[in-house]
């Protein structure tokens, strides 16, 4: 392992034939399984989708989970996905469901932080954003877990001096923002910006591959032709080299949603999603 980098194997790179945005989005790869493929590969994380929690959870309990986690050496878990936690009305109820649920898995495994964000572009005032993303980190404070916003093209949040603004508002110290690559790129983020967003509130990086010029249907393209790092037209060790001078030195996610990949089996993908994402630092 290059020094100081540990790699986290976000949950949409290995799961295999699972539909995102279906309800055929959790992993038909048993859960032990995965976490034996990630461990030999060389991760030391590993990301867990809602859905596949539940799924998960009727063969194993969250102690059970929690020790296959240990016996194969992955300490960084990453929780996700929490949306419509800035509504009112039935969608906030259900999204408080899943936040209970998804936080009681984060204080079982000590997870890493939970992932939250917004698919819909939701016409919220910032204020209002600002303080439901505070008292979520409030929440998660008593989980002893930690909160990351995930910026993209599809939400309200899709600027870095948005995600300035809610992450320096709610001024939470277990609270901030998800870099991911993929979005960054597609937003046509310069990595200079990245570079000067204040590093307490880095919550969590993660990498990917692709080409500059999007498809038409960019939804498609982000849930289905993402490359491993190294196969695409990104300029992935820049962004890596960036982000370690900040003094970034918390794990880095892979995060690749691709319909090549995932009809690979498990533990081709996890050995080239490993051996991919680590060329991309450098050496010593």
């Amino acid at each position: 392992m290059k020094k100081n980098i540990e790699l986290l194997a976000s949950y949409w790179t290995l799961a295999g034939p699972a539909e995102p945005h279906t309800e055929r989005d959790y992993s038909q790869f048993d859960f032990a399984l995965r976490v034996e493929a990630a461990a030999r590969a060389g991760f030391t994380g590993m990301g867990i989708w809602h859905s596949d929690l539940a799924n998960s959870l009727k063969r194993y309990s969250l102690t059970e989970m929690k020790r296959i986690f240990d016996d194969n050496g992955i300490r960084h878990i990453e929780l996700e996905f929490l949306n419509d936690w800035y509504v009112d009305g039935p969608r906030k109820a259900a999204s408080d469901a899943r936040r209970d649920i998804l936080f009681s898995a984060a204080q079982a495994f000590g997870a890493h932080h939970v992932k939250v964000g917004d698919f819909n572009r939701e016409d919220v005032p910032m204020p209002k954003l600002i303080a439901d993303f505070r008292g979520l980190c409030d929440m998660a404070k008593t989980y002893d877990t930690r909160i990351g916003f995930e910026f993209m093209p599809f939400c309200r949040i899709d600027t870095i001096d948005k995600c300035r603004q809610l992450a320096e508002g709610a001024a939470a110290d277990n609270g901030g923002i998800i870099f991911d690559l993929w979005h960054v790129v597609k937003l046509g983020i310069p990595y200079d910006a990245v570079a000067q967003f204040p590093l307490k509130y880095m919550t969590s990086v993660e990498i990917n591959d692709g080409y500059l010029k999007s498809m038409p249907d960019l939804v498609e393209e982000t849930t289905q032709h993402r490359k491993l790092c190294g196969e695409g037209e990104f300029d992935v060790k820049g962004f890596v080299r960036r982000v370690l001078d900040m003094g970034y030195a918390g794990p880095w996610g892979i995060e690749v949603l691709s319909n090549d990949l995932k009809r690979k089996p498990l533990a081709e993908i996890a050995s080239s999603a490993f051996a991919t994402t680590l060329a991309q630092f450098p050496a010593g």
